[in-house]
């Protein structure tokens, strides 16, 4: 379905307004193999499986998960994911155990109100800088802290030109998931020096060109950012 589509071999298949209104933005990437980056929160997983369906993909065919950080708006569906795909699950070391151990506090499935299960990560980034090899393509994988610790961003070079998934580049940022405004200010300038042609962020939506991708990330940095002391909803 053309309103899916991001660019060529990228679609988004969940969010608000797309799958359920608790889901992050969540990206379907076609490299050879199906990528899922994100998967919502849990309700709207039938949903994404749908709208997989209707871009013309077996969801069942799933082969790798990656989890941008362990917010519940962003891995709540992974169990379910895992159980029905086989997928692999990929996240950054410094989330990953949050995951493994579905905590409710670090995850904010409990501001949510929203039930979590476990689920074992088969794939834990542990470098600045990864990568995961497909058969028609490859992914890169950076480790981008601030909103969380183990915040990783995904770069796609596409058909279309460079497509960065940088979820939740906006915030917010709490002491309880271990938010750091340093760290995250020196990320979003990594990101920046990317120069990628789209941003596919988790919940403002999709950029492009790289001028509205730059622009979108100088206006975060360029607005007050405060550390919360509690967590608010993504």
């Amino acid at each position: 379905m053309e309103e899916f589509s991001v660019c060529d071999s990228v679609w988004m298949v969940g969010g608000a307004g797309v799958s359920d209104r608790a889901d992050c933005l969540v990206y379907l990437i076609e490299v050879g193999e199906l990528v899922l980056v994100d998967c919502g929160a849990g309700p709207g997983w039938e949903k994404i499986r749908s709208n997989i369906t209707s871009v013309g993909f077996d969801p069942d065919s799933l082969h790798t998960l990656i989890l941008t950080h362990a917010h519940v708006d962003h891995i709540g569906s992974a169990a379910e994911v895992k159980r029905a795909t086989g997928c692999r699950v990929v996240a950054h070391r410094l989330d990953a155990p949050a995951i493994e151990n579905a905590d409710r506090a670090y995850t904010v499935a409990d501001l949510y109100g929203l039930d979590l299960e476990a689920v074992r990560v088969d794939y834990s980034m542990q470098a600045e800088k990864d990568r995961l090899m497909f058969s028609n393509g490859r992914l890169e994988l950076l480790h981008i802290p601030g909103h969380t610790p183990g915040s990783l961003a995904v770069v796609f070079d596409s058909p279309s030109g460079r497509v960065l998934f940088g979820q939740d580049l906006h915030g917010p940022f709490c002491p309880a998931f271990g938010s750091d405004l340093d760290a995250w200010r020196a990320s979003m300038l990594d990101l920046m020096a990317l120069g990628a042609d789209y941003l596919c962020e988790g919940h403002y939506g999709v950029f492009q060109p790289a001028s509205s991708v730059r622009s979108f990330i100088e206006r975060q940095l360029s607005s007050p950012k405060n550390m919360l002391p509690v967590p608010v909803p993504m």
